[in-house]
């Protein structure tokens, strides 16, 4: 079809708490004049989009199964609608449900970001009916009108929370989601969000050096920043800026912290700062989350302006500079154990055994145990 017009679509609208969502089926071949795929991306007022990009190899072999005889999709594709989108009610099936007609306006030459839909699941069956040598699919489809693109994050995300989403898409998701999150990652939320910064701010010194679905440049592992930020936020130096009894804190000062203590790590080792890990155990994750040890053993009991003007502080950066071996020789742990630059890997033990090395090697004056 080409130029504006309405799908007037049956649909059942089902009333779940505050929330409205509707049922109804819609032709596959029409999906991609109405709605459009968010992939998540970063531009100049932030982060945008929440969805991976399609995964070309799944779409084909959905294709060729749509192709086939006797093809069958049960599952329903979810929409994420916007106000433009109405439902008249024709007349109340019962307390919580009532038939009518879903009106969805479709513009086929508007582009992406205009559209009145986003697929929230589904993207790679939509791209697969789309492609697909057939004349007509109806599909089953659900949706709900989303208030914001942070109300369509929270539902990508809790829409697939039983699906093996990439960890990294999640992390960057978080930080603009709003309602309520399973446990696991509300918990990850306020490290997520500090990642965040420390990865677009300007002056920080991670500034676009962890590898993120929006900075695949990224050299330094997500997952190895944020163990970094949520040990310290639980039991480190972070905790002082955090609320327990809320799960909150004050971003702003905790920021700071990092970015001090780790804007020093930078100007100390400046050529293994920007190495990659397989060159440097400085960017590797045995070195980050170690490190973040350090940086709370240090600092626990200072704030970011308090630490930043003492003397102890930099003078513990020349004990461990005296000691390191991240881009060459060998870290002489006992006179038994050690093992070459590159040898230490992300793992309980070899962390365990760098931490204990880097925290014995700082000045008596500041020195707590491991």
């Amino acid at each position: 079809m080409s130029g504006q017009y309405e799908l007037r679509l049956p649909a059942i609208e089902i009333m779940q708490g505050a929330r409205r969502i509707y049922t109804f089926a819609v032709e596959g071949k029409t999906i991609h004049d109405f709605a459009a795929v968010s992939r998540v991306h970063r531009d100049e007022h932030g982060l945008d989009g929440y969805q991976r990009p399609e995964v070309l190899t799944h779409v084909r072999a959905i294709r060729r199964y749509l192709e086939s005889d006797d093809a069958m999709l049960p599952n329903a594709i979810v929409f994420a609608f916007d106000r433009g989108v109405t439902f008249e009610q024709r007349f109340a099936a019962n307390d919580h449900s009532s038939m009518g007609e879903l009106v969805i306006p479709v513009n086929p030459a508007l582009a992406d970001d205009e559209r009145p839909a986003l697929i929230v699941d589904g993207q790679q069956r939509s791209a697969a009916i789309r492609d697909a040598e057939l004349s007509s699919f109806p599909v089953a489809a659900v949706g709900f009108i989303a208030h914001t693109q942070e109300d369509q994050r929270s539902q990508f995300i809790l829409v697939n929370n039983t699906k093996p989403l990439p960890s990294g898409l999640i992390n960057e998701l978080l930080p603009g989601t709003s309602g309520e999150l399973p446990v696991r990652y509300a918990r990850r939320k306020l490290p997520a969000e500090i990642m965040m910064r420390l990865n677009t701010d300007s002056d920080s010194p991670f500034a676009g050096r962890i590898s993120m679905p929006t900075a695949p440049d990224g050299y330094i592992k997500d997952n190895s920043v944020l163990k970094m930020i949520e040990n310290s936020l639980y039991e480190g130096a972070l905790y002082q800026y955090r609320d327990p009894a809320t799960g909150t804190g004050d971003v702003e000062k905790m920021v700071l912290h990092l970015k001090v203590f780790w804007g020093t790590v930078k100007s100390n080792w400046e050529l293994a700062w920007e190495q990659p890990p397989r060159r440097s155990r400085l960017t590797h994750g045995v070195g980050i989350v170690s490190l973040g040890y350090v940086m709370d053993n240090l600092t626990e009991d200072r704030t970011a302006k308090e630490f930043i003007d003492e003397p102890w502080y930099y003078d513990a950066f020349l004990h461990l500079r005296r000691v390191s071996a991240w881009t060459e020789g060998a870290w002489r742990f006992t006179e038994t154990d050690q093992p070459r630059w590159n040898s230490l890997q992300n793992t309980p033990n070899d962390v365990r055994r760098l931490t204990n090395f880097l925290l014995r090697n700082l000045p008596s004056t500041r020195r707590r145990s491991a």
